[in-house]
């Protein structure tokens, strides 16, 4: 009998025991290679020396120190790199534990940004369905993951909603990819318009749609023409890279490979790597300067904002990318394990679409390929998918309700930066044998 509260109540998972590289161990003796990295974060895999020695010695200097009182070296370095890294103009660094957290403090920075510079009126988000920004009220509020939100409805704030840009979903056969494109921007104009421009604090949006959708690009000039808009209006646009971003995408920050700079970024998941909670928002240096020359203090904060050890690890983290030119292998070996995804599934007759950025990619499972019609949602093939992979050695990262919240089945793939071809070609063969398992059931 567990006394935890697991996310299913009627299951205790396997006992985790020990990890190394891409693998991990339970108490049974089983051992799994983590395709998904968690949930995208174990971007270093599990244990590396490095991390763990950088951690140690923090430790050993300071283990905790509250920042209403201290600021510590490790978190003013990462604080420096992550805006030496950053797209251009962000000033500001705020360290906090995790990726909900990252958001819900990004809303209310940028709530704070319009009071103080004299427009308390601006009380709205504009964000997308079938978006996701995390589990605390204000995110789930924004994001647009329907069957997150539904319990919750009645407690969340109102938010302006637009379509996705979900071009294997979304794009009419007699569209062109730029038509389809120009759609989407010509909605989120028309939704800013009907509620007025000068009520909106900010438009939100992922550079690469991650749990909820499954890896889902954005089309070429998506965000050049979101970034027009919101500047035309006066809006912020706050980029949620909190799954997509720390180099997942082949780049540091996903929204570099789009052209676009945006006012405010959340990171997470990837920014640790999974050796501490940790998760930031940066802000755009004009913002920072408002509350500055304004009232002086961010009205937020947390107990473990700014941890010394989270720091640590993460600066380590960003080292080892640095230093071993991960982004750059990231890039391969994602487009090595597109490849493979390709040779398998590519012709896969319950595989609709295979999608993603570097090492972030998914698959889409369809019922009949040529009309694209999904499976019932009563079927549960994600979680079936997930459940015959685990049993085959293998984590993946599944996910129902991918087109409106109730049909669609995607699993997402999110394996280490280290991972090998030899490690990705058993991914793909492990993940093969899983899918038609589930698909006989």
């Amino acid at each position: 009998m567990s006394h935890i509260l697991h996310r299913n109540l009627r299951h205790v998972p396997p006992l985790a025991v020990s990890c190394d590289g891409i693998r991990m161990r339970d108490s049974a003796g089983r051992v799994y290679i983590d395709a998904s990295g968690g949930a995208a974060v174990s971007s270093l895999g599990h244990g590396h020396p490095d991390v763990i020695a950088a951690m140690h010695r923090q430790i050993d200097r300071c283990a905790y120190a509250h920042t209403a009182f201290f600021t510590t070296d490790v978190a003013e370095e990462l604080a420096d790199r992550l805006v030496a890294g950053a797209p251009r103009d962000i000033g500001g660094v705020y360290l906090v534990s995790g990726g909900s957290e990252a958001m819900e403090t990004a809303l209310k920075l940028a709530r704070q940004y319009w009071v103080e510079a004299g427009e308390p009126q601006r009380t709205l988000f504009v964000a997308r369905r079938q978006s996701y920004h995390g589990n605390t009220l204000g995110a789930l509020a924004v994001g647009g993951n329907e069957w997150r939100r539904k319990a919750f409805a009645p407690l969340l704030m109102d938010t302006v909603r637009v379509g996705p840009c979900y071009e294997y979903r979304g794009r009419a056969a007699h569209q062109s990819t730029d038509d389809y494109t120009a759609g989407l921007l010509d909605e989120l104009e028309t939704r800013i318009l009907e509620a007025g421009p000068e009520n909106i604090i900010a438009f939100c949006a992922e550079p690469v749609v991650g749990a909820t959708g499954g890896a889902i690009p954005p089309t070429p000039g998506y965000f050049q023409g979101v970034r027009d808009i919101c500047d035309r209006y006066r809006i912020l646009f706050i980029a949620d890279e909190v799954m997509c971003g720390m180099g997942r995408t082949g780049t540091m920050y996903a929204i570099e490979q789009d052209g676009v700079a945006p006012d405010i970024i959340a990171i997470a998941k990837g920014l640790g790597a999974g050796y501490q909670p940790i998760g930031a928002v940066l802000a755009h240096q004009t913002i920072v300067d408002c509350l500055k020359s304004g009232s002086g203090v961010f009205q937020h904060g947390h107990t473990y904002i700014g941890h010394p050890v989270a720091a640590a690890a993460a600066l380590a983290v960003q080292k080892v990318i640095e230093r071993d030119d991960l982004l750059a292998r990231v890039r391969s070996r994602g487009a090595t394990l597109r490849r493979m995804l390709g040779d398998v599934f590519g012709t896969h007759e319950h595989v609709g679409d295979i999608r993603g950025r570097g090492m972030f990619l998914a698959l889409e499972f369809v019922q009949d390929r040529a009309s694209k019609t999904p499976f019932a949602p009563e079927r549960k093939l994600h979680a079936a998918i997930k459940a015959r992979a685990m049993e085959n050695g293998l984590m993946v990262y599944p996910m129902g309700g991918t087109i409106d919240g109730q049909f669609g089945d995607h699993v997402l793939l999110a394996p280490p930066f280290i991972a090998t071809a030899a490690d990705l070609s058993e991914i793909v063969s492990r993940l093969a044998d899983a899918v038609e398992v589930a698909l006989k059931q």
